[in-house]
């Protein structure tokens, strides 16, 4: 989405909240996700995902969406935090068919990463799993105006 359609839903969000409204803005942000192997055992890390200039670009307009409304006056950020979100497949082909099929144009598994997280997860125990970890962003913006 781009940058002016994200302000003009927010002028949307802004017109239909209340006065003193809360907006909150959770998200994933784009960060080379770190693809990982979890056993009870342990945790390996065995690469990163790429992230594709689309996904790249998204994050960009949303950010600066939120700059330009928050320096027009109607919101005011109160809060923010970044935490790790997860997703677990029961092999490295399930997590590589998702990614594929989901995230094709924000996130690349490359072959080598893919590679190694099939070696980890073959020398694990039987009860590994896969995971991508995932950075999240939420941010509560209180409605000025």
């Amino acid at each position: 989405m781009e940058h002016a359609s994200m302000v003009h839903a927010l002028d949307e969000i802004r017109r239909t909240l209340k006065p003193g409204g809360t907006l909150i803005d959770l998200r994933p942000v784009e960060d080379n996700w770190s693809v990982e192997v979890h056993s009870a055992t342990g945790l390996q890390t065995a690469g990163f995902l790429t992230d594709m200039p689309v996904g790249q670009a998204d994050d960009a307009a949303a950010f600066e969406a939120m700059r330009d409304v928050e320096s027009r006056g109607w919101f005011t950020r109160e809060e923010d935090q970044e935490f790790a979100f997860f997703y677990y497949w029961n092999t490295p082909s399930e997590m590589r068919d998702f990614i594929e099929q989901e995230w094709e144009e924000f996130n690349k598994l490359e072959s080598d990463v893919y590679r190694k997280t099939s070696s980890l997860w073959a020398s694990a125990n039987a009860d590994a799993r896969v995971r991508v970890r995932v950075k999240m962003l939420i941010t509560r913006w209180r409605i000025t105006k």
